[in-house]
């Protein structure tokens, strides 16, 4: 894989390694202490140049003050490296091939040497609240390792990212709609629903991959992001070791940012993939008894999509994307982006006999 780099220092941590290489030149981090920044905030773009602007704007008009080192991951081909090298030439770029959300902020994160990091989607953008109030607010809480923030749609509607962790009967909850009963139980469904909990601070068992800030040691001490995750999987998966290692893990509600999120309707393609990774998550993380349970209940879910798959222009869709969905569940289909290099990084302790308890909002 050829990685360029251009902007900032130029320099390349070599993975999994506290050196850096420039050029031909190997140099030891700890020499380097005078480069450390504050925060190192990572994008990447697989072809959304479209967003960066917005959301590249929006991050340097809160950084006030604070030493940031801006990293910006394209792995897609509608030229958002160029993009960034002309508009944004304080921040830096990485060229890097297509091998999943976690494997490109990885490989962002070994060039940076940084006390936090923040891994931000492209879709976004920052409208309320200062990066060094986050900072300020994660130094004066010592034993939290992640947090989110506040996020809303353009038209101002609060999204869900407070969650729970996966677990079967949770799984079953959502498969009959349990968000639609008129009472809130954390036993039915992963997402917090209650959007007056969003304007507090709560501790939760994992939040949306869109904004997650960490502090550098909790990211280190999961072991990164599990690249076998290739797309969808891998906030719960690293929220989960971050809690094993002994961290907390946080919404805080003083900063806002809008996400672009779900535009583009019904997508066969990443609802299959959202079903492998759910595939992949019990495998890592339950039992037997309580794997098999887990994927009943949403066999359960794809299956009643499938027979009934509501009205709307996105009916035909939904239906493609459940039975796909179901054939990935339970491995007579591939993924749709293809099976995890064995080349991925193993990362993980051993699955728990039952399913971990889960803090209340």
């Amino acid at each position: 894989m050829k990685t360029l780099v251009t902007g900032g220092a130029g320099f390349i941590r070599t993975h999994l390694s506290r050196d850096l290489v420039r050029g031909d030149e190997v140099i030891a981090l700890d020499s380097l202490e005078a480069q450390v920044h504050d925060l190192a905030i990572i994008v990447v773009s697989h072809n959304d140049a479209a967003w960066l602007r917005s959301c590249l704007s929006s991050v340097f008009d809160r950084v006030e003050g604070l030493e940031v080192d801006v990293v910006v991951v394209d792995n897609g081909t509608d030229g958002a490296a160029d993009l960034v090298e002309r508009e944004f030439p304080t921040a830096r770029v990485l060229r890097l091939d297509n091998r999943g959300f976690g494997n490109a902020n990885n490989q962002a994160r070994s060039t940076c040497a940084s006390h936090y990091v923040l891994f931000l989607n492209p879709d976004t953008e920052v409208v309320d609240g200062s990066f060094p109030d986050l900072i300020a607010a994660l130094e004066a809480r010592p034993s939290v390792g992640l947090i989110g923030v506040r996020q809303v749609t353009a038209d101002g509607a609060t999204l869900p990212t407070i969650r729970r962790f996966p677990n079967a009967m949770r799984a079953l909850g959502e498969a009959f709609g349990s968000e639609r009963l008129p009472f809130r139980t954390s036993w039915l469904g992963e997402r917090e629903l209650d959007t007056s909990v969003y304007m507090r601070e709560v501790e939760c068992d994992w939040t949306s991959g869109s904004f997650m800030l960490a502090r550098q040691e909790a990211f280190d001490s999961a072991g990164g992001f599990d690249e076998r995750f290739f797309l969808f999987g891998e906030e719960p998966d690293l929220c989960l070791r971050m809690r094993r290692a002994g961290w907390e893990v946080r919404h805080l509600p003083w900063m806002t940012i809008v996400h672009h999120v779900g535009r583009a309707g019904i997508d066969p393609r990443m609802e299959a993939q959202n079903a492998f990774a759910r595939r992949q998550h019990a495998l890592l993380h339950f039992g037997l008894s309580h794997r098999i349970a887990f994927l009943v209940a949403h066999s359960i879910r794809y299956g009643l999509r499938a027979i009934v798959p509501g009205g709307g222009d996105d009916r035909r869709r939904r239906r493609v994307a459940s039975r796909w969905s179901l054939k990935v569940l339970w491995g007579t289909a591939n993924s749709p982006f293809g099976l995890p290099s064995r080349q991925a990084p193993r990362i993980g302790a051993a699955p728990p006999s039952t399913p971990g308890q889960s803090f209340e909002p």
